[in-house]
């Protein structure tokens, strides 16, 4: 038997020991902890909905009309109203014909990948993939061919050189440690030429990104075709919680046969569905918020120039600060928490080795005062944190 102790203490000796955080309130860009309040860069709640009053409101509305759990699978007696309303208007909103909600985005992904694919077929997916669908791939059983980040030269070679019976390209729109986009003209072009399917992974592009905050994908593809599967979760710029999958009929269908993670599962409960109306209102006129959000991400992009303080080509609200040892992005977020700011350290294996970073993420809540406050930080403390021991 492993001995866990021991396995956990060598995880602390190289600095990749993980712990959670215990908020005593809401979720917001000032957030308390052990009764202290602290300045948050560290959460994907881009646009501020999280704690939003209309968002309350509604959920409050959903627990008295539909009750608090959903008390079944959707295929059981679990499917409310709720959730139908929902699918509709997240489908209207992305073009496509049909959505589906899933419980996480995790789900969602693990769901439409061992749906679509099995022994036998290849499924290509970029080197920064989030684990969900790194972790699909593996359950489904399919080979998994990985090309490196964003080359499409490489990922065509790789299409062309398949001889599997189905084929399906996975890639993130936003990708969450780096923050930049995916390049999905040229790769739907390469999924059509190959007959595959296209699954994007938009958790950190909807809401955000495109007209309306369609997302990255429906802003590069529009309403798509039948080939493209959109995944996009709701607990990020929405500020509520779970994921949605839009598609073609036959698709959405298929999913509702064949996806282990919507078929054995309760549902959501209906009121967080509820109360994703509503977000999804605000979200639909919230170009102020997105035009706040963008202000931000130049401001602190500007500021950072100046400072000389390093980040990745990220034109998003993931704003990553490039480190490279584990014990230096530790020391560098302890040193930034001891002045009453909260940034997460990124380490292995979530990034590669030598690639570890504190990630920003900015929210349209953001002050210009608040962003100041950070980079002044991170002008005092950067240099200072690089010279620790990995």
């Amino acid at each position: 038997m492993q001995d866990l102790a021991a396995a956990l203490s060598a995880r602390k000796q190289q600095q990749l020991y993980r712990t959670r955080l215990t908020l005593d309130g809401p979720q917001g860009v000032v957030v308390s902890i052990d009764g202290r309040d602290y300045l948050s860069f560290c959460s994907n709640d881009y646009l501020g909905l999280a704690n939003h009053p209309q968002l309350i409101a509604a959920f409050k509305e959903g627990v008295d009309r539909f009750g608090v759990g959903s008390g079944a699978a959707h295929l059981i007696t679990g499917h409310s109203y709720a959730h139908q309303a929902l699918e509709e208007e997240l489908a209207a909103f992305v073009g496509r014909p049909r959505a589906l909600l899933f419980s996480t985005g995790y789900m969602a992904n693990l769901g439409v990948v061992t749906a679509l694919t099995g022994r036998g077929d290849e499924i290509f997916e970029d080197r920064l993939n989030h684990a969900s669908l790194i972790d699909a791939a593996a359950l489904s059983t399919a080979k998994l061919v990985r090309y490196p980040h964003n080359d499409m030269q490489a990922l065509q070679q790789k299409l062309s050189a398949s001889r599997a019976r189905q084929r399906l390209i996975a890639s993130d729109g936003v990708f969450s440690m780096d923050g930049d986009c995916a390049r999905l003209v040229p790769m739907q072009a390469l999924a059509r030429q190959s007959d595959a399917w296209l699954l994007v992974d938009d958790a950190h592009g909807f809401g955000v990104l495109g007209e309306q905050g369609q997302g990255w994908c429906v802003d590069q593809l529009g309403a798509g075709t039948d080939n493209l599967v959109l995944m996009a979760t709701l607990g990020k710029a929405l500020g509520t919680g779970g994921a949605f999958v839009a598609g073609s009929e036959a698709l959405i269908e298929t999913l509702i046969q064949q996806a282990r993670t919507f078929v054995y599962t309760t549902a959501a409960p209906p009121a967080l569905a509820w109360a994703t109306r509503a977000a999804l209102r605000l979200v639909q006129a919230g170009d102020g918020l997105r035009e706040r959000l963008l202000r931000n991400i130049d401001y602190f992009r500007r500021g950072a120039a100046e400072l000389d303080v390093p980040l990745m080509a990220s034109e998003t609200a993931i704003q990553p600060v490039v480190v490279g040892a584990a014990g230096a992005a530790l020391a560098l977020s302890a040193a930034l928490r001891q002045r009453g700011l909260l940034v997460t350290a990124i380490r292995p294996p979530t990034v590669p080795q030598g690639a570890s970073r504190l990630r920003v993420t900015l929210s349209a809540s953001h002050s210009i005062e608040q962003l100041d406050r950070l980079l002044g930080a991170l002008a005092d403390c950067y240099r200072e944190c690089l010279h620790v021991v990995p």
